[in-house]
């Protein structure tokens, strides 16, 4: 019963530092989100979409037609997002894990059973988040009244179909008019990239993530001896090292995501309406560099947000473990604070993250 009762509360400790670390990156980083996103969507087929050269242009262009704000758009459902998908990503990884190694009856998982976890935690947090991702994609691309002869040529579009162009006036009043306007079906557009996503960048990344902390807490250790806890320096260069690779690997996806989950009444004269057209057209039009675009402020964001929400992660989860410690010392003996990461046999728990998801996005 105590151990179960260590366990639980252990994945509370995970939940809780999950959300709180991926929310402070959000924070400082966010505006690198805006950049990548503008990027994504430049594919040439929409009209009010401004065509900027390249990361630096969009920055400028951004501040000097709609204020420095506007590099802060879809903050809100950044920070909600990245909070419900690390909290439920951290609590739902360590619990597969644990049971993979009840299970096999094995101390720690191996890369592939890492990678599996990781897949299956990234799966059903997309699931749970894909709505509140898709409202911040369309409040980034959501932009201040245009110059009359953009406005000019982007009525004439929406009204040849028959539409009429209506801001979303935030958060709550996107999430309402995407169900009214849309149905059920309009919250999880992009779903599929969005799957893909979650599972192949979860799981390299943590599985990478996991191989290089458990090798250096164990270097120049014997069987016996117990494993060394790591630095800050440390964990913050493998975070930064796994998540490049991921996000290198797993951003097509993202791009995919991003094109279909913005609006499509904003005078744009090529609709998508799957992945595949995606795909396909993105191909044709642009080659392989399309499915690139907004790489750079994309891992100017993630390496450092990977880095500094794993570190808060890390130190918060050990906080939160030794307060749990002191607090079941007069009714239970000590034991492991954290039997949901028995690969490193200390505080330091194993995470994963959306997001991207992400997000995500997290592996967002």
């Amino acid at each position: 019963m105590a151990t179960a009762q260590r366990t639980e509360k252990n994945q509370w400790n995970n939940m809780i530092a999950g959300g709180m670390a991926g929310s402070v990156a959000v924070l400082f980083l966010h505006p690198f989100d805006v950049i990548k996103t503008r990027l994504q969507v430049q594919d040439g087929a929409a009209l009010a979409v401004p065509q900027y050269k390249n990361a630096l242009d969009a920055a400028r262009n951004v501040v000097a037609q709609e204020g420095w704000k506007s590099l802060y758009k879809g903050l809100t459902p950044a920070l909600i997002g990245s909070g419900v998908s690390w909290a439920a990503y951290f609590a739902i990884y360590e619990a597969v894990k644990a049971w993979h190694c009840r299970w096999q009856q094995r101390d720690r998982l191996s890369p592939v059973w890492n990678m599996a976890s990781a897949a299956q935690a990234g799966a059903m947090v997309c699931l749970l988040t894909n709505p509140i991702w898709l409202v911040k994609t369309r409040l980034q691309l959501q932009r201040l009244p245009l110059t009359s002869a953009a406005a000019g040529a982007v009525g004439a579009a929406a009204g040849a179909a028959g539409r009429r162009i209506v801001p979303y006036n935030g958060f709550l009043d996107a999430m309402i008019r995407i169900g009214r306007e849309e149905g059920l079906r309009g919250y999880y557009k992009g779903l599929g990239p969005s799957l893909v996503l979650q599972t192949t960048h979860g799981a390299v990344q943590f599985a990478v993530y996991d191989e290089l902390k458990y090798v250096a807490s164990r270097f120049g250790r014997s069987s016996d001896e117990a494993d060394r806890q790591l630095g800050s320096g440390e964990l913050s260069l493998f975070a930064a090292s796994s998540k490049l690779t991921a996000s290198v690997t797993t951003y097509p996806s993202q791009v995919v995501r991003s094109r279909l989950q913005q609006r499509m009444d904003d005078g744009r004269t090529l609709v998508y309406n799957s992945a595949s057209q995606v795909v396909r057209v993105t191909w044709q039009r642009e080659g392989l560099r399309g499915f690139y675009k907004g790489l750079g402020p994309a891992l100017l964001r993630v390496m450092p947000q990977s880095a500094v929400t794993l570190l808060a992660y890390e130190h918060i989860l050990r906080l939160l473990d030794a307060a749990s410690s002191e607090s079941a010392a007069p009714s239970a003996s000590p034991a492991p604070t954290a039997p949901a990461a028995p690969q490193s046999g200390s505080n330091q728990a194993a995470p994963a993250a959306p997001t991207a998801p992400a997000a995500p996005a997290t592996a967002q």
